[in-house]
């Protein structure tokens, strides 16, 4: 019994590592999104004024 306690818990450990890893992954890729959308406006801004 100890012994499958344990198994489910690695198991369970694995999954929630899994689980931060893809939404590390997520939260990385939308924040860069809004960064590389930020840097467009601006440098379309300075094109804009430069003519």
């Amino acid at each position: 019994e100890h012994a499958a306690r344990m198994a489910a818990m690695d198991n369970a450990t694995r999954t929630c590592d899994d689980m931060i890893g893809s939404l590390t992954l997520l939260f990385n890729k939308t924040r860069q999104a809004s960064i590389t959308r930020d840097l467009m406006d601006i440098v379309g801004g300075a094109e804009a004024l430069k003519g």
